[in-house]
């Protein structure tokens, strides 16, 4: 798949199939390599001349806006070291000036990322991308590949901006607190080819003196009360024995630091790679804005620690519906508010870095001392009394035997005290798989709040369990579907899917006939489930008939669950009226007044031939086609002429949807020209008189639903400073919701 929002071409992009993209600047020739990593078989070769730099660019320029940020990198591979720039042409192509990168500290022959970032400057409307490497001597080839050029790369809901999340432009979004330097390095870092976020260049503190060094992010994003907030980087700790950290901190609204909650890191020894810390804190009463620092606890002297892709987001929401908060759930930053009830158990978060964990990084490790029971208990959530509540969590045997866990939930009344705990549920615990806990309790009558409670039953001393993804919600329909008649859709949620499933949705009609309803990435046909909730708008659902829906989940070995929905139905008060839908785009659909139907046309393609001596032709045909005919419709103000004139400015094929009775189905339809006429002779009538030529069409089946993919307003805060400023990126706010830049 190309990367999302590149300007470069996919040939350009990924060398594939050819090196068309691609052209010399300076002391090298262009050809096709092998050994490519983004699903091709190319990569692009860039053979030096002679000793001395040697610089490749792309044959085609493309449009930028001075004053405007963009960005490149490329996966690089090659015996010396590299850099990449941006070369900023004006009109009539000639040089303005080149931003490059800084050069990668070492050389590497494995792929590793380079990249840069910096705003076009005056006289700027064009600009290439430029790969430049030093080689020792002639016939040394250096090799290139993922490209790409466009606007930033940012991380989702990060509340930081792009130069604060990645120094892809210079460090000025941080400063030093105690005892630190700033600056930025290209260490060599491979990252995951599709990891688009990850740049070349890192954030680098270094520490002044022996002692504690810290560096603080300078911005002050707005946070909200009572929300819960996550925020992470991947860090490289030097090798030599130092403490890293993470930290966010909250500040009320005179910019005093009111909370801050810290996240060490405990990486493998020694420690050479990057890793990803998170930490995770409620935005306490007062709190206004936010920050996230990161230092190093008893540093040596010039000791480094780099950063990339600093994030600060709202905490994701493990399980849809959960209480409890990220922090006890997954265990990032300790134990979080769970403890030891009773028994011989300790508890304490896994070390080091990734050596045990179902999500993140970590899990909560405990240890009996001997073969016996204990009850490990977390912090009180709040509950509604005589509701169902489901505590769910993740259970590994990592060292010893464990015969049995039990999970059950303990009540509380509003004045904390013990209301007892529920029967629960016991598992078995054999080998060392991943197993889960699950339990449903309804909370008893004056239940204000739960506790989770897991009892493990270790069989021999010493033994180890890891539990991680713990979560506490109100089991709700796993399965649950609304019409809204007022704007055409049905809704379906889908709750309590299992992940690594794939799915399979059916719409499915009254004499059982079975459609395959659309998505994202197009018709739900055994699609990767990414989360436990997944909520379905079916605008393609038809009007005035009976509809439920069949959801078929499918594990990787094939084995296959089947849900069924409800039946719903979908109505048109006036049975004149009618939709006009664009399948991929539904924020589109159009309510229009139908004039006069179709009156329909087959055609077919015929050869006629004459036979010497026969009275009647003979007659070649091909298959007859498809309906044509003109739908004629009334808009009835400016608003419903502007929307169709959206709707039909895309050449789209759309869905055309009357009530039943009104002598034709459901149609995908293809518009040819259109006339739009006046009803009346006064200029204010805004009345008009369309004239629609259809021509049915099959329905798409690769289209998805044109959506954000989770951008939301705080991504537009965080990048644009002012609305004015959107005027110059986007045409129109659709083009704004879907980021469709100019």
């Amino acid at each position: 798949m190309p990367i999302p929002g590149n300007l470069l071409s996919p040939t350009t992009e990924t060398i594939d199939p050819n090196t068309s993209g691609w052209t010399s600047k300076l002391n090298c020739v262009i050809a096709k390599g092998t050994g490519g990593r983004t699903g091709g078989d190319g990569c692009l070769s860039v053979r030096s001349v002679a000793a001395g730099e040697m610089q490749a660019r792309t044959v085609s320029s493309y449009p930028v806006t001075a004053g405007g940020v963009y960005y490149a990198f490329a996966d690089a591979a090659g015996a010396s070291t590299e850099r990449i720039g941006i070369r900023w042409l004006n009109w009539r192509g000639v040089e303005v000036s080149i931003t490059w990168s800084l050069t990668t500290m070492t050389a590497s022959v494995g792929w590793h990322r380079v990249s840069v970032a910096g705003a076009a400057p005056v006289g700027a409307t064009q600009a290439q991308v430029l790969l430049s490497s030093t080689e020792g001597g002639a016939t040394v080839s250096h090799f290139w590949e993922n490209v790409y050029f466009g606007a930033p790369l940012r991380t989702l809901g990060n509340l930081l901006p792009f130069n604060t999340e990645s120094s892809e432009v210079d460090t000025s979004g941080w400063t030093a607190v105690v005892n630190a330097t700033i600056s930025r390095q290209v260490p060599v870092m491979s990252w995951s080819v599709t990891n688009y976020t990850a740049g070349g260049h890192t954030l680098s503190m270094t520490a002044v003196a022996a002692g504690n060094a810290s560096i603080l992010a300078v911005d002050r994003p707005t946070v909200t009360p009572g929300r819960e907030y996550l925020a992470y980087a991947y860090m490289q700790p030097p090798t030599v024995a130092s403490t890293a950290w993470i930290e966010l901190r909250f500040y009320d609204a005179n910019g005093n630091q009111i909370a801050a909650t810290r996240s060490t890191l405990a990486p493998p020894t020694p420690a050479t790679g990057m890793y990803r810390q998170r930490v995770s804190a409620t935005a306490p009463a007062g709190a206004a804005t936010c920050s996230l620092a990161a230092g190093l606890d008893g540093a040596s002297a010039g000791q480094v620690l780099r950063l990339e892709t600093i994030v600060v987001v709202a905490a994701p929401v493990l399980q849809a519906g959960t209480v409890i908060p990220y922090a006890d759930a997954s265990f990032e930053q300790g134990a979080a508010g769970w403890t030891v009830a009773s028994g011989v158990a300790t508890i304490a978060r896994t070390a080091p870095w990734g050596a045990s964990a179902y999500e993140g990084s970590y899990s909560l490790a405990i240890t009996s001392s001997t073969a016996s029971s204990s009850t490990i208990r977390s912090a009180r959530f709040p509950v509604t009394e005589g509701v169902n509540w489901r505590a769910h969590a993740i259970a590994h045997p990592a060292a010893g035997t464990w015969a049995t866990a039990t999970i059950r939930l303990r009540w509380y009344d509003a004045a904390d005290a013990s209301l007892g705990a529920s029967t629960g549920i016991t598992y078995n615990l054999p080998g060392s798989s991943w197993y889960l806990l699950q339990s449903d309790q309804t909370a008893p009558a004056g239940a204000t709040q739960a506790s989770i409670e897991i009892v493990p039953t270790a069989s021999t001393a010493g033994s180890v369990l890891h539990v991680d993804r713990v979560a506490l919600w109100e089991v709700l329909p796993l399965t649950a579907v609304t019409a809204d008649s007022s704007r055409g859709y049905i809704t379906l949620t889908l709750r309590e899917l299992p992940p690594d499933y794939t799915i399979t949705v059916y719409r499915v009609g009254a004499d059982g006939s079975r459609t395959l309803v659309r998505g994202t990435a197009g018709l739900i046909d055994r699609q990767p489930i990414t989360s436990d909730l997944l909520i379905i708008e079916d605008h393609e659902a038809p009007m005035g008939v009976p509809i439920a829906y069949h959801v078929e989940l499918y594990d990787a070995g094939g084995g296959r669950a089947t849900r069924s929905s409800d039946t719903v139905q979908l109505t048109l008060d006036d049975i004149n009226t009618a939709w006009l839908k664009d399948p991929g785009n539904p924020q589109r659909a159009c309510k229009v007044v139908v004039q006069q139907a179709p009156d329909w046309q087959r055609p077919i393609e015929q050869t006629a031939v004459v036979v010497r001596g026969r009275r009647n032709k003979v007659v070649l045909s091909g298959k007859r086609q498809g309906r044509e005919g003109d739908l004629a419709i009334w808009t009835r103000t400016d608003e419903e002429r502007q929307a169709l004139h959206l709707l039909l400015d895309s050449g789209n094929t759309l869905l055309w949807q009357a009530v039943p009775g009104m002598g034709v189905t459901d149609m995908y339809v293809a518009v040819a020209q259109v006339n739009e006429n006046r009803v009346g002779q006064l200029a204010q009538e805004q009345w008009r008189a369309w004239t629609l030529p259809l021509v049915e069409q099959d329905m798409p089946a690769t289209v998805g639903i044109n959506g954000s993919g989770g951008r939301t307003c705080q991504d537009v805060v965080t990048e644009f400073a002012t609305c004015a400023d959107l005027l110059d990126v986007y045409a129109t706010s659709e083009d704004l919701l879907l980021d469709r830049r100019r």
